[in-house]
């Protein structure tokens, strides 16, 4: 009698399977979610106190920061997204992806709609230049949300799923549409393909070691971006997915086991605090703004991520739902609402696209603030979830 009442009904796990599952949230917080808002809050008072010193210290370290520093972020979330392939992982099998994916369409092209509208009430249609601003979401400050508000439920997978694609409309957006600089094909191409194969390679001849493949593969990935146009940030992003890897996915943002062998595990292990020193320092070098200079336009973005996410979320369902797709068990059209507005939080990958985007000055300062108050949609969407009786307060 005391075994069944320590199974969870609905899927037959225990109680200990199911805390291992995900992380508690105050350890997943002070791993992914105090590092960047702390730079942020230090560059915001820096840049509005000392603005002179504040802009000699960006231009001395912001590519430090911004294209090599960051790397490890990128490689990190690309070993959460490689991880949910396996068996167990919440992209495994694909076909269970299919509705987020649609959804995020939607997801992108309502508040992209009402974006436009916005930058053009306020007479800043300048910030158009910021654009795919609006497409980022911040998988992590949205994953503790959506914990929150849906503890286990299914609806924190169908958020991964929706956030993982949004953010690779961003990154296609970012790298075929805005460029760091004009595109070079004929260089980019060749390198990216060498350093594809020689990380095949590696894994082939059953390289074990991280470094090779780091060296290797992501040297030369850094230098097909880079010398091709692309933000080298994302070096590791086409490297990461072949590295030799566990069986079964531990669960999304679990931390890998000390003792664990393989070479993905390894990745985490060894970059997990170098990247929260990575993030400081990202929101150190990029969220500092002078306030002064600041106009209307700032609101353009949040509001539209506001408005027109959820709204977007709603119609891309309602599309997959005609189409035939189905919305996972236990996830209901009242969880819509809040799903949108975590959603609508850009913070570190708007801050990122912002910055990969747009030069130093007034339209690009504006697009910082905005990115950081959507962080507040998320505070909207506990409020929401309440107010219609969605996730655990059904």
């Amino acid at each position: 009698m005391k075994a069944e009442l320590l199974l969870d009904r609905p899927t037959g796990r225990t109680r200990a399977e199911r805390r291992t599952r995900f992380p508690r949230l105050w350890h997943f917080a002070t791993e992914y979610l105090v590092a960047l808002p702390l730079g942020a809050f230090i560059a915001l008072v820096w840049a509005n106190t000392d603005v002179e010193g504040y802009y000699r210290a960006v231009d001395a370290t912001g590519f430090l920061v911004n294209d090599i520093a960051m790397v490890l972020f990128f490689a990190l979330v690309t070993k959460e997204i490689a991880e949910a392939t396996a068996p167990g992982g919440v992209l495994h099998p694909w076909r269970h992806a299919a509705l987020p994916v649609l959804a995020s369409l939607g997801v992108a092209a309502v508040p992209l709609f009402l974006f436009t509208f916005l930058v053009r009430a306020f007479g800043e249609p300048m910030l158009l230049r910021g654009w795919t601003t609006v497409l980022a979401v911040d998988i992590a400050v949205g994953y503790f949300f959506a914990r929150i508000i849906f503890g286990r439920q299914a609806a924190v997978a169908f958020f991964l799923l929706l956030a993982i694609s949004a953010n690779g409309l961003g990154f296609i957006a970012l790298a075929v549409v805005d460029p760091i600089k004009e595109l070079r094909l004929a260089s980019a191409v060749p390198l990216m393909f060498a350093a594809v194969v020689a990380t095949l390679a590696l894994r082939e001849l059953k390289v074990r070691s991280l470094w090779p493949y780091v060296i290797i593969g992501g040297g030369v990935s850094w230098s097909a971006l880079f010398f091709g146009g692309f933000h080298p940030a994302l070096a590791l992003v086409p490297i990461v997915p072949f590295l030799p890897h566990a069986a079964r996915d531990p669960g999304f943002f679990v931390d890998a086991p000390a003792h664990a062998t393989d070479t993905l595990s390894r990745l985490e292990l060894l970059c997990r605090h170098p990247a929260q020193v990575a993030l400081f320092c990202f929101g150190l070098v990029n969220a500092g703004v002078s306030f002064s200079a600041l106009e209307a336009g700032v609101w353009s973005l949040p509001v539209a991520v506001l408005i027109g996410k959820p709204l977007g979320l709603i119609a891309g369902v309602a599309l997959g739902t005609a189409l035939g797709l189905h919305l996972p068990r236990g996830v209901h059209w009242r969880d819509m609402i809040p799903l949108g507005l975590i959603s609508a939080t850009g913070f570190t990958m708007a801050l990122f696209f912002a910055t990969a985007t747009i030069g130093p000055g007034q339209i690009l300062s504006e697009l910082k603030i905005g990115a950081v108050l959507s962080v507040g949609c998320c505070i909207v969407a506990v409020g929401a979830a309440r107010l219609l009786r969605a996730g655990r307060s059904r």
